[in-house]
C-alpha cells in the first residue's frame, strides 16, 4: 500500500521519546507522531496516553526526505468533525424552529429608532439623513475653509 498524505492509516506504536512517538506503518515503514500530534489537550507526558506496542490509527501529515510525520490528534477530530458537525445542524434547526413560532416582533434595541423616527416612511427617512448629512458636510467644509497651511489659498 502506497503511503500519501492525507490518508489515514493504521500502525504500531514501536518506541516513545520525550519529544513524540515512533510508530511502524503496514508497509514496514516508520513515522514519528509529535508530541503536538498526539491529543487535542495538552500533553506532558507521552506515556500517559500511549504504550510500547499499541495500535493506533493515525494521518500521514506530511513526508520529507523520507521522514514520514503522522498525527492521531487529527485522526480523532476527522470522526469527531461529523459528529459535531450533525449536532449544530441540529442544534441550529431547532432554533430556527422556536424562532419561527411566535410572533414577528422587533427586538427591544431598535425601539429607540422607532422613538425617534415616529410614523416616518423609509423615503422621509432617507431625505431626512441627506439633509442633516449635507448640512454637516457644509459646516465641516466653512470651518477648514481658512486653515489652510502658508495663509493662502491652493489653485489648482
Amino acid at each position: 500500500m502506497q503511503i500519501e498524505v492525507g490518508s489515514i492509516v493504521e500502525g504500531k506504536v514501536t518506541g516513545i521519546a520525550a519529544f513524540g512517538a515512533f510508530v511502524e506503518l503496514e508497509n514496514g515503514k516508520t513515522g514519528l507522531v509529535h508530541i503536538s500530534e498526539i491529543a487535542s489537550e495538552y500533553v506532558s507526558d507521552i506515556k500517559q496516553h500511549l504504550k510500547e506496542g499499541q495500535k493506533v490509527k493515525v494521518k500521514v501529515i506530511g513526508m520529507d526526505k523520507g521522514k514520514i510525520s503522522l498525527s492521531i490528534k487529527q485522526t480523532e477530530t476527522e470522526s469527531g468533525k461529523r459528529e459535531e458537525r450533525r449536532g449544530a445542524q441540529k442544534k441550529r434547526s431547532e432554533r430556527r424552529a422556536a424562532q419561527n413560532s411566535g410572533p414577528k416582533q422587533p427586538p427591544e434595541e431598535f425601539e429607540f429608532v422607532r422613538k425617534r423616527t415616529g410614523d416616518m416612511s423609509f423615503d422621509d427617512m432617507l431625505q431626512k439623513f441627506k439633509q442633516d448629512s449635507d448640512e454637516k458636510f457644509q459646516d465641516l467644509k466653512r470651518s477648514n475653509e481658512g486653515k489652510r497651511s502658508g495663509g493662502y489659498k491652493r489653485a489648482y
